[in-house]
């Protein structure tokens, strides 16, 4: 939890330019949209910077995540935070609707579908969420 600026200094632009040569590489051989990518983590980083560590720690409340390809529309930035990106205030979206959207890309209708647990029992993939519209 400390040490965040310098570890995205020395590798924010290397995720950067691997998604970038990543998405023009299958877009370049016309499997775009056969191929949906997902850079996500759970939660992001609190907005204020912890005086003694430093760093910044969990922070569910907002995240960040890249989704691409899979036949999902490009160039698009959704949602907005508040000045000091602690809060959603324009178009949050869940990791539900993340779910939702891959699944989606893959066929697979998440509330319709189900796994049978351990006990016999039908769970469906999942119980809330909607793929995220705008990308579809």
């Amino acid at each position: 939890h400390s040490k965040h600026f310098d570890v995205f200094r020395d590798h924010g632009s290397k995720l950067d330019q691997c998604l970038t040569a990543l998405v023009d590489d299958l877009e370049e051989r016309g499997m775009l949209d056969d191929v949906t990518i997902v850079a996500w983590g759970e939660f992001g980083r609190t907005p204020r910077v912890d005086p003694k560590s430093g760093g910044r720690h969990h922070w569910p409340q907002v995240g960040p995540a890249i989704l691409a390809g899979g036949g999902m529309r490009g160039g698009i930035a959704l949602g907005e935070t508040d000045r000091t990106a602690s809060t959603a205030i324009a178009r949050p979206v869940t990791y539900k609707d993340i779910f939702a959207t891959t699944y989606h890309n893959l066929g697979i209708d998440p509330h319709r579908t189900a796994l049978t647990d351990p006990q016999g029992r039908p769970q469906h993939l999942l119980d809330e969420g909607s793929p995220i519209r705008e990308l579809i």
